[in-house]
């Protein structure tokens, strides 16, 4: 399954690996999941897990980004005409629009359209184990 992740789900997992965020990222990096992204994501991702004020550990950073690099789905994304609340996050929505990707999780869904399929850690963590019931 093809996903878009937001930058605060990624950190979520850094911060908390046995959260649901962390859960999410154990699935991509065991390549149940596959992250789309493009070059604007890829530079968000760098940017904000080097963050100094969050001094999670340079090499665990360095080996996720190139997991992504090497595993994920690179995407030219084609820009929405669609206004944001916070317009960075539109990087995102551009990507998930321009892809094949299922869905965007992400921690603030109120920072994009209201679509069924952008949704919290939590909604998908259970849209996976109805999955697995059927």
């Amino acid at each position: 399954m093809k996903i878009v992740l937001d930058t605060n789900i990624i950190v979520s997992s850094f911060l908390n690996p046995q959260g649901l965020p962390g859960e999410i990222v154990s699935l991509v990096l065991t390549k149940k999941l596959t992250v789309c992204y493009d070059n604007k994501i890829f530079f968000e991702y760098t940017e904000v897990l080097t963050r100094s004020r969050f001094n999670f550990n340079g090499e665990l950073v360095n080996d996720f980004l190139e997991f992504v690099k090497n595993n994920g789905e690179y995407i030219v994304a084609e820009s929405q005409k669609i206004k944001f609340i916070d317009e960075d996050d539109k990087i995102f929505y551009d990507v998930y629009k321009s892809s094949d990707a299922e869905y965007i999780i992400t921690g603030n869904t109120r920072h994009f359209p209201q679509e069924k399929n952008i949704i919290t850690p939590k909604e998908f963590i259970e849209i996976l184990q109805a999955e697995l019931k059927d």
